[in-house]
């Protein structure tokens, strides 16, 4: 079978070079060995974190794409990121939607008592934006070991409990399990008791980021009414439940607009005519699919996601052999702490692209119907910027919109 596009990572960049593909009516194939990040990492939308606290996105992120010019975002621009984003949104609707707290990044509390900048907050984690600590409680649950309410407390300045539910007492408790259970009414109800026993005066009551995979504003709005205290999720520990609604979603749509979607199925080979990218060869054990389209998008992550690796010397991409923006040296990986120290230069290495994120090879494109989307690309610095799903989303989008156009 053949194919207008073929998307290689299940991430947030692939899916979304997908949903861009699909909606424009393209015949789509998505692969993936795993889910991606999204499962991992993702609660809500970072575009650019380290922005100055209450500044407007659309005033400071083209100030700050013109001081680095070889960043994914300058291809781009505001305006084309700000489309991207605005096709992200539309897949998620009220009453679960993802919108700005303002014109800025707003700070949002962690499972770990400190805040982060975001830009895009879901539904579920609104009410945490003006967090106000005499009159907040947090709860988590006995025997769910990934939230700790106290801590979270301690370190946000307000009160926490752990909730002591019988049916989940003297067990240990999953996002998961936890997820599915508060998805029932009568365990919502249980719960929705323990919080009011609770209750010294507090109107609003955080929870961990449990509050059901399919419909959280459901499950959200009924605890509200039960407790008359207004709710709101708080991000844990992977698995990100958060996360899993995003991938469901955009799984749900490109199966319903036609995409083929290949998930456990790792992509051994892309398979070349000289510099033309013909198919790709995807191990189904005990045989292996070749598979051939028209184009190809490359979204496969870093090392976490397998889009890098490195052996005993060197950092590569595996799948093709690309050409990485800066090959470092073994005896460099541990000359600075890699978490601590935003000018490690690990964090640097990518594929370079050019302005349509084609992949190049001293200045000229590596094949005419590739492209690269996602953190695989160079010259981005995602942890330190605070800006992974905004980078993820703008480049899938632009990938997607590129190769269509070619």
């Amino acid at each position: 079978m053949r194919y207008d596009l073929i998307v290689i990572g299940m991430g947030l960049s692939g899916l979304m070079a997908a949903k861009t593909a699909v909606d424009a009516g393209a015949k789509v194939l998505v692969v993936g060995k795993g889910t991606g990040g999204l499962c991992l990492f993702t609660a809500s939308v970072d575009v650019m974190g380290t922005l100055p606290e209450g500044a407007a996105m659309g005033a400071e992120m083209p100030r700050w794409i013109e001081r680095h010019p070889d960043h994914p975002y300058a291809g781009i621009g505001w305006e084309g990121i700000r489309e991207a984003l605005d096709a992200f949104s539309a897949l998620f609707p009220p009453p679960y939607d993802f919108t700005p707290a303002g014109e800025g990044n707003c700070l949002l509390p962690t499972g770990v008592g400190t805040k982060r900048p975001t830009y895009l907050v879901p539904a579920t984690m609104r009410g945490a934006g003006r967090l106000e600590k005499e009159r907040t409680l947090l709860v988590g649950f006995q025997g769910f070991r990934d939230f700790y309410a106290g801590y979270a407390a301690a370190g946000l300045g307000c009160r926490g409990e752990n909730l002591t539910i019988p049916e989940i007492a003297n067990r240990n408790n999953s996002a998961t399990s936890l997820a599915r259970l508060l998805e029932s009414l009568p365990f919502r109800e249980q719960v929705a008791a323990e919080i009011v026993r609770r209750l010294h005066g507090e109107t609003h009551v955080g929870f961990p980021a449990l509050l059901g995979l399919r419909n959280p504003m459901e499950t959200l709005q009924d605890l509200e009414g039960r407790t008359n205290a207004r709710i709101f999720e708080i991000p844990v520990l992977p698995p990100s439940i958060p996360g899993m609604r995003i991938f469901h979603r955009f799984r749900q749509h490109l199966i319903a607009r036609g995409a083929t979607f290949l998930l456990g199925s790792p992509v051994r080979r892309v398979l070349r005519d000289g510099t033309l990218c013909k198919a790709i060869e995807v191990h189904h054990p005990p045989v292996a699919q070749i598979y051939e389209a028209d184009r190809f998008i490359l979204a496969t992550g870093r090392f976490m996601g397998g889009g890098l690796c490195a052996d005993e010397e060197m950092i590569r991409e595996p799948l093709m052999g690309l050409p990485l923006s800066a090959c470092l040296p073994r005896r460099q990986w541990f000359e600075r702490s890699f978490l601590e120290n935003r000018e490690h230069a690990i964090h640097g290495v990518g594929v370079p692209t050019d302005g349509d994120l084609r992949p190049l090879d001293g200045g000229r494109p590596v094949s005419p119907n590739l492209w690269i989307a996602g953190t695989l690309l160079a010259h981005q610095r995602w942890i330190d910027e605070k800006s992974r799903e905004g980078i993820e989303i703008a480049t899938g989008y632009r990938a997607a919109r590129k190769a269509l156009a070619s």
